[in-house]
């Protein structure tokens, strides 16, 4: 079984204003809610790609319980803990002549709601995957993703896309997968990166680190892989208009483990991929199996 895991999911409000101006009514041309979450949005895809998963994390309040029911409704299994402090946020996301975010704070997590989620992990087995992906709420120790790794049995695989500091501090636990995009590579290296020579030599340096296999996405460039291997695979992007980036990297991240565990081959995951990651920026939403497929033809 696939898990993902996050920590502090929302209820994305998402609203299109016409020429929205401060201190007067404005009335929405068009809303959405979304259920936002980098680990939600890999179940989401996977699901479209026929691969079950089920979602951890903490919810808590009415609009916890709206993300549960809106999980089921969509035929996505959860598994969350629900906290008595506060409420499962609400991020409103406003389109106008500029695009303006309001995110909310999410409930308090006490560790005795950590312990429960560690507990999850404990019964796990080497059959199956976990994906952490996201920030660590403020209530959070810093050390978090540490602790539940340390909580998982042996031959878990675990997937990673965090930033920087976060990402680097969990190497030496050896993931199977990690995506930064090429800003935050060169991010962990102190330098920006120019070419794909020097994306292969600083993602050469993750592995040396731990990680098994380095997924880079660069935006309208393309991405490339360094596979546990030691080969180096290359996929341009996606044609087409871009319209949404948010959840496009979850969706390269969930089509590339989707790839890569219907075939064992990691050029046709890097493309599944690829396709995926497409797919949700070419639309206002996050992909669907048809998108994918259209998206996955042109490659």
């Amino acid at each position: 079984m696939i898990y993902t895991v996050t920590l502090n999911p929302a209820l994305d409000y998402v609203i299109q204003v016409d020429h929205f101006k401060a201190g007067q009514i404005n009335r929405n041309k068009t809303e959405n809610i979304y259920f936002g979450g980098k680990g939600i949005n890999v179940s989401c895809i996977l699901r479209e790609l026929g691969i079950p998963s089920t979602a951890l994390g903490f919810t808590a309040g009415f609009t916890g319980k709206a993300l549960s029911d809106g999980l089921s409704a969509m035929g996505i299994v959860s598994d969350f803990i629900h906290v008595e402090n506060g409420m499962t946020r609400i991020n409103v996301k406003m389109k106008s002549d500029e695009e303006t975010e309001i995110n909310g704070t999410g409930p308090v997590i006490s560790e005795r709601d950590f312990e429960v989620l560690k507990g999850k992990l404990r019964q796990l087995t080497k059959e199956d995957i976990v994906i952490l992906s996201g920030s660590i709420p403020s209530c959070m120790q810093s050390d978090a993703y540490e602790n539940m790794i340390t909580c998982l049995p042996e031959g878990v695989r675990l997937i990673v896309d965090a930033e920087k500091d976060l990402l680097l501090s969990i190497l030496k636990y050896r993931p199977f997968l990690i995506k930064p995009n090429h800003l935050e590579l060169g991010e962990m290296f102190g330098t920006q990166i120019t070419n794909e020579d020097e994306i292969v030599f600083c993602a050469g340096k993750l592995q040396e680190k731990g990680a098994r296999n380095v997924l880079v996405s660069m935006a309208g460039d393309g991405a490339v892989l360094l596979d546990e291997n030691g080969n180096v695979s290359r996929m341009a992007s996606a044609k087409g208009t871009v319209v949404n980036s948010v959840g496009a990297g979850d969706s390269m991240v969930a089509g590339f483990l989707a790839g890569y565990l219907k075939t064992g081959d990691y050029g046709y995951a890097l493309k599944l991929g690829t396709a995926c990651g497409g797919a949700t920026a070419f639309h206002s939403g996050l992909a669907v199996k048809e998108e994918i497929e259209e998206v996955l033809r042109t490659l």
